[in-house]
């Protein structure tokens, strides 16, 4: 039996919904941010209340011709630089503000390049509240007379809706007011902070028409923040330690049983007042990521995403309490993002930590630019691509909402002014791409069965109750008889006294009793109304003389009162004044408490940048370190070599000119020889030279060696000289360099059967039994003397030939009249006592003989060289 491969578990399908053709773009809407100074260059003309044009500034170029193009981009609405945060949000959040109290997802945020107006017009300023603000206000404006009591719908771990009776909404209650881990929420009574006091103005207040009154309502708002990639709530409470802060923690995405995205373990917390929302919002808000630039002081290093999540459960059939069923509570969320602006770090100046949030900001928004890419051209081509949603958290958050769980809206905010123009213009762009996606316009809620008008019934019959009661002084039981105070107040009925029979016995019997009743209940009655009225005269009494003494002590007390309002207004007067004092420095230690928090973020990262500094200096310091001791090591080597190099040419030198020295001294000598001679009378003339050799000025100057040195051979030469034998039957291979020189002598070695080569080969060594080698070098006398190199060629074991050397011939040619070229200061005359001069004895031939020498050269005093003919002059 075969066992089953192991697998993971099969992913479970999504749930079905029902098909919806219709779609809806995505509703892109264009802000223009006034210019700082008015004689800024601007970029950006406002056409129409749906058309831009963009020109391009002075000095710049954008063909390559040289032309200026202005460009014209559409939206669905156009809002000029004039137009109040009123209008804005009368056009792009009211409808999703319905639209969540109607039951459905809705997904707002703003983009644009930084510093151009994205959290102002999301936030907002004290008289001038942005879209959050007025969303939080239109939402309780419309549902607060028909919200669920606190507690009573809670949210669990995975995204959805508990339900719980008021028993245990008030048991929670108390638990979480009396635990000292989790912290109150604010409310509308508490303070409010002095930034956020005056946002709206009650005339700017919005109200949605058409709320479910059979229905309960619950907000929660919860707020996060994207920090390099990364989730944090910025609701979280953390134990605040200044010697060692705790980092927050981040949170991660997951999806929830219906493939909705949502963040695990993020803080959502129950309100029940705009008020109290938005001091929520402002205590995340503090703790969010910004940082000053160049371009903008307090610029946002982090996507900001707000949620409003409303629960709406419906009412029982008697309109009284909620239903307790948590399928039929409906769950709508509207998304409030603010997007990191897109920014040039060459512009920003950004350095150390700043340059990594601009890289993973620009990150974020690249991802978020390419999957709308990829889903315009799968709705225009249709194709099937993949989106890449998970290659940011920015993307992947928001995957449901592009998939068709609500509406989309981007609010695009720009700069006119002439720096932003290039990055502008690709705002432009992605904003006209987007604006051609498609999302799936989502379901309508399914309507609950119970009759509607519950609660309205139920209102009018417990105020009708109220009334009667109030009317009869309390409630009635069936015998007439209020058991509040035991009193009857009223006799029981008579039954029928109607005789049909003349011998009927129990009519009159049965009404007898009844009056015999009626009298015993009025006797009672009467005793009843006796003993209230003796109880009520002495309370009477008693609350007179109560009274008496009452007005006395409250005259007494009115003239205290009087002296004490006088009190109380002057100090109400220095109250009034002192809270104003305290507002405006509160306001300032607030600000000065973003800027101390601005300038500990940026020491930090100073901190960390020095500290990384530093360890690259001390690389850097032990790098120099290594390399000075290396290069004084090479210096060192390369001291030495030169040392040794210019011991060499100094040695060089010192033999040239010892060479110099010792050839001047042999010219001195010789001049002085030759002058010595000249003195002397009758000196015959020197033979004639011998008219067959050329003579030393016709040939050309010879080297040492006029042939090269003979082949490198393992075999040296035999000591032993024996007589050359003639040539025989063997083949010769007669090597004459190209160099040798001809003598013009009679006797010239002459080989038959040779071959002639100027270099040696292996082909002619192959075909040969002998070989000679034809060597001529200067003698010691200086003449030049030709050597026959003779050996065997025999074969090698390689298949090669090689040349063993056997005897040397030396050919030389002296002149018979000749004794020697160098004349010693001794000779003058010879053995017999007769003078006789050779051919060196005239000045003329000794003065044109020189020595030749090459500078630098190893000759010298004991060294071979030899004497070349000078030119005569003609």
């Amino acid at each position: 039996m075969n066992r089953q491969a192991k697998c993971k578990t099969p992913r479970r399908p999504p749930p079905k919904k029902p098909p919806n053709s219709q779609k809806d773009p995505v509703g892109v809407y264009l802000r223009v941010r006034p210019l700082v100074a008015e004689d800024e260059e601007c970029c950006i003309e406002v056409i129409s209340s749906t058309t831009i044009q963009l020109h391009a500034p002075e000095g710049l170029k954008v063909n390559r011709n040289g032309e200026y193009r202005e460009t014209q981009y559409s939206f669905k609405k156009v809002f000029g630089v004039s137009v109040s945060q009123m209008e804005l949000f009368e056009h792009v959040a009211k409808p999703l503000v319905v639209d969540l109290i109607n039951g459905k997802n809705g997904l707002l945020f703003t983009y644009g390049v930084t510093g151009s107006g994205k959290t102002f017009t999301m936030t907002g300023s004290p008289g001038q509240g942005g879209l959050l603000p007025r969303s939080l206000d239109m939402i309780f404006n419309s549902v607060g007379p028909f919200q669920a009591k606190r507690y009573v719908l809670k949210t669990d771990d995975k995204n959805g809706m508990e339900v719980q009776c008021e028993v245990d909404a008030l048991l929670e209650r108390q638990r979480r007011e009396n635990s000292l881990i989790v912290p109150k929420t604010p409310s509308s009574r508490q303070k409010i902070d002095p930034e956020i006091g005056d946002m709206l103005k009650p005339e700017e207040a919005f109200k949605a028409d058409g709320v479910d009154e059979d229905s309960s309502y619950s907000v929660f708002v919860s707020y996060i923040e994207i920090y390099n990639n990364y989730i944090y709530d910025l609701l979280e409470e953390t134990q605040e330690d200044t010697i060692k802060p705790k980092p927050p923690q981040s949170k991660i995405l997951r999806e929830d049983q219906n493939h909705n995205m949502y963040v695990a373990g993020c803080m959502e917390v129950e309100v029940k007042s705009a008020e109290e929302a938005f001091q929520v919002f402002w205590r995340g808000q503090k703790k969010r990521k910004v940082a000053n630039t160049r371009l903008n002081r307090e610029s946002s290093r982090s996507h900001s995403v707000f949620i409003i999540k409303l629960a709406q459960a419906p009412l029982d059939a008697d309109g009284d309490n909620i239903l307790q069923d948590k399928n039929q509570v409906n769950v709508s969320q509207l998304c409030l993002v603010d997007l990191a602006g897109s920014e040039r770090t060459g512009r920003t100046g950004a350095e150390g930590t700043r340059i990594r949030e601009a890289g993973n900001i620009n990150q974020s928004l690249l991802n978020l630019r390419t999957c709308i890419e990829i889903l315009r051209e799968n709705q225009m081509c249709g194709t099937n691509k993949m989106v890449p949603y998970r290659d940011s958290k920015v993307t992947l958050l928001f995957k449901n909402y592009f998939d068709g769980e609500g509406k989309v809206r981007m609010v695009v905010c720009v700069n006119p002014k002439a720096d932003d123009y290039e990055e502008t213009l690709l705002v432009m762009r992605f904003a006209e791409m987007t604006q051609e996606v498609e999302v799936a316009r989502p379901a309508d809620r399914p309507i609950c069965g119970f009759t509607p008008g519950r609660r309205h019934r139920n209102q009018a019959f417990k105020e009708e109750l109220s009334r009667r009661l109030e009317e009869r002084g309390g409630p009635i039981d069936r015998d007439g008889i209020s058991p509040v105070n035991g009193i009857v107040l009223s006799l029981p009925p008579l039954p029928s006294s109607e005789l049909t029979d003349p011998n009927d016995e129990i009519t009159l019997p049965r009404l007898i009793e009844a009056l015999h009743d009626r009298q015993r209940i009025r006797q009672m009655m009467i005793e009843e109304y006796n003993r209230a009225a003796i109880m009520m005269k002495s309370m009477l009494q008693e609350l007179d003389s109560n009274l008496i003494s009452k007005e006395n002590l409250i005259h007494e007390h009115n003239g205290r009162l009087v002296e004490k309002d006088k009190v109380i207004q002057s100090n109400k007067t220095e109250i009034e004044r002192l809270e104003k004092k305290n507002k405006m420095q509160e306001h300032k230690i607030d600000i000065l408490q973003k800027t101390t928090k601005i300038y500990e973020d940026d020491k930090r990262s100073l901190q960390q940048e020095l500290e990384t500094r530093g360890h690259r200096l001390q690389r850097e310091l032990s790098e120099k370190r290594r390399m000075e001791q290396r290069m004084q090591g090479m210096v060192s080597d390369t001291q030495h070599k030169w040392e040794k190099e210019c011991e060499r040419r100094v040695n060089a030198m010192q033999l040239e000119m010892q060479n110099k020295l010792w050839v001047k001294d042999e010219k001195l000598k010789q001049l002085k020889a030759i002058v010595t001679e000249s003195k002397t009378p009758g000196r015959p003339d020197p033979p004639p030279r011998q008219p067959q050799r050329p003579s030393r000025e016709e040939r050309p100057p010879t080297k040492r060696s006029a042939s090269p040195s003979p082949l490198p051979t393992t075999t040296p030469v035999r000591p032993l000289h024996r007589r050359s034998r003639s040539a025989g039957a063997e083949k010769w291979v007669d090597h004459k360099p190209s160099s040798s020189l001809d003598l013009g002598t009679v006797l010239q070695p002459v080989i038959p059967n040779s071959i002639q080569v100027s270099a040696p080969n292996e082909k002619a060594l192959s075909k040969c039994d002998r070989y000679v080698l034809t060597h001529q070098e200067v003698a010691s006398d200086g003449e030049i003397q030709t050597k026959l190199i003779k050996g065997e060629v025999i074969k090698t074991r390689g298949g090669g030939q090689a040349v063993q050397f056997t005897d040397i011939e030396t050919l030389k040619q002296e002149l018979a009249t000749a004794q020697s070229r160098k004349r010693k200061s001794s000779e003058g005359t010879s053995a017999s006592g007769d003078q006789t001069d050779g051919p060196w004895t005239d000045v003329e031939t000794r003065c044109s003989v020189a020595l030749e020498m090459k500078a630098g050269s190893n000759m010298g005093p004991g060294f071979e060289h030899h004497g070349i003919t000078k030119r005569r002059k003609p």
